[in-house]
């Protein structure tokens, strides 16, 4: 199961969905976990999604080639969401997930893994049920 997270610096979950540049893809299995890439839509800020906020169709554009470009991955940790754009990806099928404040990726990960190997919440239970493969 893929999982990424939002991010400016590759080390922390630090950054708003829309205007990350970058998202960090780990591979999660019932054995662990592992970074296998970084997606990077933009050196800093996304300024595709930023440049088109209050354009409509156009930042609807925007948004929804992020969410095509994330769309193998089963849950996006990020700090903040609009409605619109967490809609979308829940139609996708992708959960997305809010930190309260900015949390390091592998601490986040670590407390992934512990979820999905104890009692994960029925959320969670489904998308590990409906994963084809190893998880």
């Amino acid at each position: 199961m893929k999982v990424a997270f939002a991010t400016t610096d590759g080390n922390y979950v630090n950054e708003h969905f829309g205007r990350a540049g970058r998202f960090v893809i780990y591979d999660f299995s019932r054995d662990g976990y592992r970074r296998v890439e970084d997606r990077v839509f933009a050196e800093g800020r996304d300024k595709a999604v930023e440049s088109t906020k209050g354009m409509g169709a156009a930042h609807d554009i925007a948004v929804g080639d992020k969410v095509e470009k994330l769309a193998d991955c089963s849950i996006i940790y990020m700090t903040e969401i609009g409605g619109p754009s967490a809609a979308r990806l829940s139609r996708k099928g992708i959960m997305p997930v809010k930190v309260t404040e900015p949390t390091g990726i592998e601490e986040s990960a670590e407390k992934l893994l512990n979820t999905i190997c104890g009692t994960p919440p029925p959320w969670l239970r489904r998308m590990i049920n409906n994963q084809k493969g190893d998880i």
